[in-house]
């Protein structure tokens, strides 16, 4: 149920990565766009905890399965489904966006897989940087620009929301609490649609958490994370509703509409 890059070797949304600098890229400008095309049709986005708290209003937060999981966001209930972001981009106005795609066509990336710095590089096939006309100059005088220097800061931080996430979800299997997800939706046709392929937290193995570990959680922040989590899961249906209503969901046919005479 989870949207997969197009290019396995790259994150999702990005078709190719470069590194910033100023010889080469000194006439390079970047644009603000009200159309977040790189969203349109993905189902699924990476969330880092500090978003937990705003993205459960929205949307369902599950993990990923397999080794090393990690946080998502549904956006949709079925890959190339997104109820929140319309074909052209058109983004619901009222909708988290999560910071993995607001931070798009920028990330900071090792230049070589032995390296440790990290180094700011940008997605030189989208529209909103390059050569153009119209934005804000990536370099001025040779030096990072104001954009540039606010875009590395903004993914600065969100690899140390990496790194909190990446200690939360040690926590979670250190104490085995994730298991093999399941979601039901019963439209009341006798054959409900059933979403697999993911984790979620086991509640039953949350209740059985020994007390200091409640409350070492609790002071650490980490415990109104699991629930702000396992809340969110009520809006599945919600989901599944959006996308029904838009003709998204595969082998399903809205019931007609009665008429009151």
């Amino acid at each position: 149920m989870a949207s997969a890059p197009q290019n396995p070797a790259l994150p999702l949304f990005y078709k190719d990565l470069i590194p910033l600098n100023s010889q080469q890229h000194a006439n390079w400008k970047t644009r603000t766009t009200d159309k977040a095309t790189w969203l349109a049709g993905i189902n699924s986005v990476p969330l880092t905890v500090e978003e937990f708290p705003q993205a459960q209003r929205f949307y369902p937060i599950i993990f990923t399965a397999g080794e090393n999981p990690v946080p998502l966001v549904l956006m949709g209930m079925n890959e190339g489904a997104n109820v929140f972001v319309e074909d052209d981009g058109t983004v619901n106005s009222a909708a988290y966006i999560p910071a993995y795609a607001r931070r798009y066509p920028f990330m900071l990336a090792k230049l070589r897989p032995d390296a440790d710095e990290l180094s700011l590089c940008v997605d030189p096939t989208s529209d909103l940087v390059g050569e153009i006309e119209e934005g804000e100059p990536l370099f001025v005088d040779g030096e990072p620009s104001e954009a540039t220097r606010n875009m590395l800061k903004f993914c600065e931080n969100f690899e140390m929301a990496g790194s909190k996430t990446a200690s939360f979800m040690a926590e979670l299997e250190k104490h085995k609490l994730l298991m093999d997800g399941e979601l039901n939706i019963d439209i009341g046709t006798g054959q409900p649609f059933t979403y697999r392929g993911f984790q979620m937290v086991d509640e039953n193995k949350l209740r059985e958490v020994r007390g200091d570990v409640l409350r070492q959680w609790n002071q650490s922040g980490l415990l109104p994370l699991i629930y702000a989590h396992l809340f969110s899961l009520e809006l599945v249906r919600d989901i599944f509703s959006r996308q029904a209503t838009q003709g998204k969901v595969p082998n399903f046919t809205p019931p007609p509409a009665s008429v009151n005479g």
